[in-house]
């Protein structure tokens, strides 16, 4: 079984006191926008980029970071090893983008409280991800000075 190691960034957007989630039907999952971290990018630059491809919505602000955590899975004979880097994002506008036609089919972008988020996500580190940011927008000791105004209406509106 050979390995396989990559980095993977993404995004928990919220707006107010609802969290983003993309139902994957053909397999069953909900899980969270993420994508592999193409050469030469940066995390939150890939994170915003998988975000809006997965999800269609093109006006998002990073807020904060969330951190990494290290994912291990076999897939398709491969042991893969995967570090998973989430950022927090604020829905700046619902304005929808032209998504590529391969994520518009496997993903379908849909809004959960905090609470349902972390219940429904498919997969335990997303799950983290998902509890690390709601507990973000419930703490505005936590939140960074220069997260801006839109981030405070985040814990307000919880």
């Amino acid at each position: 079984m050979a390995e396989h190691r990559y980095t993977a960034a993404g995004g928990v957007v919220v707006d107010g006191a609802r969290m983003l989630v993309l139902d994957r039907p053909e397999r069953s999952e909900v899980r969270l926008p993420k994508g592999h971290v193409e050469a030469g990018e940066d995390l939150a630059a890939t994170a915003v980029r998988e975000t809006q491809e997965e999800s269609g919505y093109a006006d998002l602000d990073v807020v904060a970071d969330l951190g990494e955590q290290i994912v291990e899975f076999d897939l398709l004979g491969d042991h893969v090893v995967r570090t998973e880097h989430y950022f927090l994002m604020d829905l700046r506008s619902p304005r929808r983008m032209k998504q590529p036609a391969k994520d518009a089919q496997q993903f379908k972008p849909r809004w959960v409280t905090f609470t349902e988020a972390a219940a429904q996500l498919t997969f335990p580190a997303e799950q983290e991800f998902a509890r690390r940011a709601a507990a973000g927008c419930l703490s505005v000791q936590a939140w960074p000075a220069s997260a801006g105004p839109r981030a405070i209406d985040c814990w307000r509106a919880t």
